[in-house]
């Protein structure tokens, strides 16, 4: 959290300063750094309350808590950099064919400042960006606004030393192709834990095999894995098993060697893990009901 709060009043910095340049100097490559530095500057403060609110305790109302409010808040980032991207690529074609005149200097003194101040907030965030999905989606934008700034520079120098007004509108496409794939791959990523799609890495029918090679095991079903937020795969099964397990109180060791199997075989770590061990008679009562229901 102090990390995200300091990069937060950084990015907030830059949109003043950037913002009082591109009206100073009408910049394309400016006005589209400064839009980045907005879409940064509200999605680290999204992230930040996130950070505070993911802390609070899970209820009976609320039993994963607010586990997903990263998710949301990575996804609201993404969602705004595509448009920041697209509205940037549109802007920089029209510019093509009419450049404004762009003073060089101011150009150049504001995309300075802009490089220094991210510079410092990817120095912050560098540490804890593998740790969540709104630190990583800090870092990328922060990183791609630092590269936008570095963007503006060099077309503040190919105007000063050419004349080449179109460096500008140039500069401005290269932030927008900068932004939007990135976007779009955080905005996949979180499209797919909210979709509840299987974690990358597992593939079920290979958990599905590895549990029925286990002794007495006779059927999987209702197999499901999914992410609730970031570093939290769930998953749940129905597992068949014989009659005879629940006479002889096997059954808690062939729960034992589920969770081990299942631990043993796949990169993600399943800390929240339900199997439901059920006879062959339960599974056929209740393959019935769902046919009859």
């Amino acid at each position: 959290m102090p990390r995200l709060a300091i990069a937060f009043a950084l990015t907030a910095v830059i949109v003043v300063a950037q913002a009082i340049g591109s009206v100073i100097t009408g910049s394309l490559a400016l006005l589209t750094d400064t839009a980045h530095a907005v879409a940064d500057a509200s999605g680290l403060l999204v992230a930040l309350i996130a950070a505070v609110i993911v802390r609070r305790p899970a209820s009976s109302a609320r039993t994963w808590g607010f586990a997903r409010i990263e998710v949301i808040a990575a996804l609201a980032q993404s969602t705004l950099l595509v448009v920041v991207g697209t509205y940037a690529a549109i802007e920089g074609i029209r510019r093509l064919s009419s450049p404004p005149e762009v003073p060089s200097t101011e150009l150049l003194v504001f995309g300075i400042i802009g490089l220094v101040a991210n510079v410092v907030g990817l120095l912050v965030l560098a540490g804890g960006r593998g740790s969540s999905l709104s630190l990583r989606a800090a870092f990328l934008e922060v990183l791609g606004d630092a590269l936008g700034s570095v963007g503006v520079i060099v077309a503040a120098i190919v105007i000063a030393t050419t004349g080449f007004q179109r460096a500008d509108a140039l500069a401005g496409l290269f932030i927008a192709a900068l932004i939007v794939p990135r976007a779009l791959r955080l905005l996949r990523e979180t499209f797919r834990i909210l979709m509840e799609y299987t974690p990358s890495g597992v593939d079920l029918d290979e958990v599905r095999r590895h549990v029925l090679e286990l002794d007495h095991v006779l059927e999987v079903h209702d197999l499901h894995a999914s992410m609730i937020g970031s570093g939290l795969p769930i998953l749940s099964a129905h597992v068949v098993v014989r009659d005879e397990c629940f006479d002889c109180g096997h059954a808690p060791q062939i729960l034992t060697d589920i969770r081990a199997c299942v631990a043993g075989h796949f990169p993600v770590s399943f800390e929240h893990s339900t199997i439901q061990l059920e006879t062959r008679s339960v599974r056929e009562a209740e393959h019935s009901s769902l046919l009859h229901g």
